[in-house]
Formats: structure tokens, sequence, C-alpha cells
């Protein structure tokens, strides 16, 4: 009897530290196992929006090849367009490296599984073996009665109770980590079915791009050979944007002028108001006071002081704030439309409907002709022919203006930031009016020699110009 306790322990201690082992891994597992990691979204959205953006440009360059005068046009589009397609090829490439990490990790485990499902068979098949020659109801019952006392008699009943139920919890802990290593095995086949899908777009890209590099070489060879009168196109081009940033900065001018006139005006306004208020209530009191001497002389003496009621006050008005060199004192709601537009730096809407940036801002070199500096304060936006132009925040339309580069240029103020949109063709907004975010300002102009359509975005803090690619949402 004490050989069978003996034997029964030492395999119910074997098989519990199997399932121990077994449990933690499959724990483990499961925390690495099923959905996507956020990087895995974070590179699938990217490579959506990239793949989004080569879709716009190849709108824009089949319009751009219909003008054949448009070659500089076709140019920029094609730079634009590899700079993303080898963005694209990268993001596959961090894709394929994530995925690589993902089918070692999992083959890993589904080994580790493998070889603890053979032990736990094992452990298991012995434990079958033992209980064929030795669970019979005489051996169980002889165990029993060979107990020292009813409390180990007791105890000992419990203890065959508990291992063959321990015995069939085993049985299908079997069934489940079988179950496991199967999902962990298709799991892992996928994993390779996607990684050979994304070395297969990998290649096809890759195509594509020495495609369109070839295809960047021939334009830009027939640019350079034409260099000079291209030079002469780019210095009349860059003198019309050193007038339009001239006009723009008169019309900032202008608007903060008025605004100061307007503060200034409200502020005298108010203090004259003050005045003759503050000069009514005291002729009002020394009246008074007189009617009150004349009633005192009428009326006869009595004891005790009289008690006189001040008369009420009123606060001189605020003088204005001191006004800054770049913007004049804001109204409350100015000031609460310039926190909301500054809260929302990086999630302002584009404003066009599908675009791709086409020119950065600051100071870069012509894509043409080498050493030729181009100075842009806003953000070039390509987008299709018959694009709408769209207010990226809530505010006030402050100016419209004749371009000197072409068109209109609209002015929108959101407190003390304006948002400006250059190249607008027909304009539906008049000065004064109130716009919402997203609202249509006009219809972006088509450059017929260049072959492209194209808004001229620039955001403004008073006299100083920002990057309004750190403005717009999801924008590069």
């Amino acid at each position: 009897m004490i050989l069978l306790k003996y034997k029964v322990n030492k395999s119910v201690f074997v098989l519990c530290f199997s399932f121990l082992l077994l449990g933690f891994h499959t724990a483990f597992a499961q925390k690495n196992t099923g959905n996507k990691t956020s990087s895995q979204k974070e590179l699938e959205n990217k490579k959506k929006k990239l793949n989004e953006d080569i879709n716009e440009l190849n709108t824009q360059l089949s319009q751009t090849k219909a003008n054949k005068k448009s070659k500089l046009g076709q140019l920029i589009t094609l730079n634009k367009k590899i700079s993303i397609r080898e963005e694209l090829i990268g993001t596959i490439n961090a894709e394929i490296n994530q995925l690589n990490q993902q089918i070692h990790n999992n083959e890993q485990e589904a080994a580790q599984l493998q070889r603890n499902l053979e032990k736990l068979k094992q452990d298991y098949g012995r434990m079958l073996q033992f209980a064929q020659r030795n669970n019979d109801a005489y051996t169980n019952l002889m165990f029993i009665f060979a107990a020292q006392g009813f409390n180990q008699a007791y105890l000992r009943l419990k203890y065959i109770q508990q291992y063959s139920e321990f015995r069939k919890k085993q049985a299908k802990e079997i069934m489940s980590t079988q179950t496991f290593l199967l999902n962990k095995l298709t799991e892992l086949k996928e994993n390779r079915q996607e990684k050979n899908k994304l070395l297969g777009n990998e290649e096809v890209e890759k195509k594509s791009l020495t495609i369109e590099k070839q295809e960047q070489e021939v334009v830009l060879t027939e640019l350079q050979q034409r260099e000079q009168n291209i030079k002469e196109e780019l210095e009349k081009k860059k003198r019309d944007i050193e007038q339009l940033q001239i006009t723009i900065r008169k019309l900032i001018e202008a608007e903060i002028k008025r605004k100061a006139e307007e503060s200034a005006r409200i502020a005298k306004e108010k203090a004259e108001a003050y005045a003759k208020a503050k000069a009514e209530k005291e002729k009002q009191k020394r009246d008074n006071e007189k009617k009150q001497k004349e009633k005192n002389k009428a009326k006869p003496k009595e004891g005790g002081n009289v008690k006189t009621i001040p008369e009420p006050t009123e606060e001189a008005p605020l003088p204005p704030k001191k006004e800054t060199i770049d913007m004049p004192e804001l109204s409350e709601a100015a000031e609460a439309l310039s926190a909301d537009f500054a809260n929302n730096r990086g999630k302002l809407p584009w404003p066009v409907g599908k675009g791709v940036i086409c020119e950065a801002y600051g100071e870069h070199e012509h894509p043409a002709i080498k050493g030729f500096m181009i100075m842009n304060n806003g953000l070039e936006i390509c987008t299709s022919k018959g694009a709408q132009a769209r207010a990226v925040f809530d505010g006030e339309v402050t100016g419209i203006a004749v371009s000197p580069t072409g068109g209109s240029l609209i002015i929108v103020r959101h407190g003390e930031y304006l948002s400006i949109y250059n190249n607008v063709g027909e304009v539906t907004v008049k000065t004064g009016d109130k716009v919402k975010a997203k609202q249509i300002l006009g219809t972006i102009l088509f450059n017929d020699d260049e072959g492209k359509a194209s808004l001229n975005l620039q955001i403004w803090k008073g006299k100083k110009t920002m990057d309004p690619s750190g403005w717009l949402f999801n924008a590069r």
C-alpha cells in the first residue's frame, strides 16, 4: 500500500509540474498573438495614405502630360511621386521586418508547445498504464481499509477522487493545447503568406520606381537643354512671389491698423460714456446736497447725528491692453478663437479635398536648376483640376485681393492667427463673412503653362509666418 501511494504521488507530481509549465507558456503565448500590434496598424495606415497620394499624383500627372509645354510641372510631380514611392518601399520593408520577428516568435512558441505537449502525453500515458494496473476497485478498497484511522481513510478516499478528477482535467488540457498549437501553426502560415505578398508588392513598387526615375531623367534632360529660358521664367516667378509677399504684408498691416483703430475707438467711446455718466452723477449729487441743506434749515434741530447714505459708485472702464507691434488688442471672443486654433495644431483639415504637398515651406533648391533657390512662405498643395479651396478653421474673411501670381488671395482671421489662400479663381465668399472649417472659399486656378492646379496655403501669427505642415492633419 505504501508503494502504491508513493507511485501515485510521484505521477501526480510530475503531471502537476507539467501542467504548470504548460499553463504558464500558454498564457504567455496568448499575450503575443491575436490582433495586430499598434505599430503594425500604424504602418498599414501609413501605407494606405502613401498609396492614396500616389493615386492622386497619377491623376495630376495625366493632366500635366496632356500639355506638351508643362515639362516643369511634370518634373515636380514626378519628383514628389518618386519621393513618396521610396517612402512606401521603406514602409513595406518595415512591415516585412515586423513580420519576420513575428514569424520567429511564433516558430519558437509552436516548437515549445509541441515539446510540452509531447511531454504531457508521455506522462499521461504512464499514468494511464499505472491506473490500468492498480486502479481497480479492489486495490482502491484495500488502500482505504489499510488506513490507521477514520481520518486517514477519509483522506485516502478524497485522494483517489482528486487523482481521478486531475486525470480527466489533464486529458482536457491536452486537447486544448493541441487546439492552441493548431491555431498557432495556422497563424504562422498566414504570417508567411502575408510576408510573401509584401515581398511581391515591394518588387512591384521597385519596378515602378525604376520606370519613374527613367522618366524623370528624360524630362530633366529636356529641361536642362532650355535652362536659360527656364531661369528667366523662374526669375519672373520669383519676382511675382516677392510681390505677393509684399501684398500680403500690406493687407495684414492694414488689418492690424484697422483693428487697432477699432479698439481705440471702442475704448474712447467707453471712456467718454463713463466721463459723461460721472459728470451727471456729480451734478445730481450737488443738487441733492443743496436740497438737503435747505430742508435742514427749515426743520427744527433734533438730537443725534443724521446719517448720510453714500452714493453708489461706478467702476471706471479698464484701460485697453497694451498692443504689441504685431497684434492689436483682441476681444474675449477673438482670444477664445485664437486659443482654439492653437489647440488644434496638427489637427486642422486640409484646404483641399484631395491633394499632395508639392513644394515645402521655406527656402529650397529648384528641382530642375541646380543652385537656383526658391523661397516659399507657405505650402504649395497640388490637386486635381476643378478642385475647391476650403477654410482650415472657423474664422472671418478679412481680406480678398488680386494676387500678383494670378487669381485671388483670401485672408481668413482666426483671432490672432491668419490663414491665407492664394491662387483662387472664382471666389465664393466676401469680406466680413463668417466661415466654418471646410467651408468652400472658391475654385483653385489651373495653370495651363505648368499643367497643374495648386493652392498656396500660408499661416501667419500677427506679422510672423509659420510652417503650415505643422498645423495640418497627417501632413509630411
